[in-house]
């Protein structure tokens, strides 16, 4: 359709003005899923549009790129631009993520500073009328704090390369003062710094809301060349650290429905069972919270390998089983209208 080669064609030239280093020909591709051939023909007409367009040798290809950005016409947000990331504003207040709620919330503002006056008003009532009509479930489960004063400092740390001094209240020396190697920062239920102890290399989980009096020291430190934040973040299943180990699980028939649209790891493998049901492979640390979410699944699932998975569930759910058969140990006041 001709409304999709035009959009193809706008979304390009955007990649191209807001790319550093420029594209090449196979990077186009990738970005607007069509083939060489006719990415070429996209990057002729944005030649003709936007004349200012370079080419910039890369032995052996070549990038190209419009440098100076795009016009205002071509860059105003659509309004589901807008109520996304609103959305994103609101569920990031909502689960205590303030400090970024805050950041986006001041970029919102930015992006619709820069709007021209009559497109703004144009999506305003679009926008609004959205953001009424979505919400972000509320989730049970922690709910991490986020200082944003906290934020700013490892994020400076990141940036220079800096040492971090703070007293840590957790693990094996609670209250002690420690000195850290940043590598970098994983958000989610809860949030962490990633680092290692000054003189060491080995990562660790730093929890932030038990980290007070930090400090961003003078001294260089920076995580080895080859530390991949993504990679270690995959070694666990969530947050839990400790020795990897090949984990196999038979979702059965039952359960097929609800593992459509699920995934237990980043790493993990897929195939079916000659007998029905699926096997999931995938290798990972962190077994005990493992075993948590494998409760959810009820009869749905079954745990092939290790077999001390299969141990730790079968003991945390007798000594969950155990503690609810027991007696309430304290007294309590039911209103009778509530109960009814």
């Amino acid at each position: 359709m001709r409304y999709d080669k035009t959009r193809n064609i706008l979304e390009l030239a955007r990649a191209l003005a807001s790319s550093a280093e420029g594209l090449t020909l196979d990077e186009m591709c990738e970005v607007t899923g069509c083939e060489r051939r006719t990415v070429e023909r996209m990057r002729d007409t944005i030649r003709t549009v936007f004349p200012q367009m370079e080419e910039i040798p890369d032995h052996p290809k070549k990038r190209f790129h419009i440098p100076k950005g795009l016009d205002g016409f071509f860059q105003d947000p659509t309004a589901e631009e807008l109520s996304d990331l609103g959305v994103v504003v609101a569920e990031f207040n909502e689960s205590g993520a303030i400090a970024r709620a805050a950041s986006l919330a001041g970029l919102e503002k930015k992006i619709r500073a820069a709007m021209r006056h009559g497109r703004r008003r144009a999506t305003e009532t679009d926008v609004e009328a959205l953001l009424r009509a979505e919400r972000i479930a509320v989730q049970a489960g922690p709910r991490p704090t986020e200082d944003p004063a906290v934020l700013m400092i490892l994020r400076r740390a990141l940036l220079e390369m800096k040492l971090l001094r703070f007293i840590y209240h957790g693990g094996s020396r609670p209250g002690a003062s420690r000195d850290v190697v940043p590598y970098g920062i994983i958000f989610g239920r809860m949030n962490y710094l990633i680092g290692a102890d000054a003189g060491t290399i080995k990562p660790k989980h730093w929890r932030l809301d038990r980290i007070e009096r930090l400090e961003c020291l003078n001294e260089t430190a920076s995580p080895p060349t080859d530390f991949d934040l993504a990679a270690f973040a995959n070694t666990a299943f969530a947050y839990f650290e400790g020795e990897q180990e090949d984990v196999v699980l038979h979702i059965l028939p039952g359960g097929l429905e609800d593992f459509k649209n699920h995934r237990f790891h980043s790493t993990q493998t897929v195939e079916a069972h000659p007998g029905g049901g699926l096997i999931v492979r995938f290798r990972a640390s962190g077994m005990l919270e493992l075993a948590w979410h494998l409760f959810t699944w009820g009869n749905k699932v079954e745990i092939v390998e290790p077999l001390s998975l299969r141990q730790q569930i079968t003991t945390e759910l007798r000594a969950a089983l155990a503690h609810h058969e027991e007696p309430l140990r304290f007294t309590y006041v039911v209103d009778p209208k509530k109960a009814s």
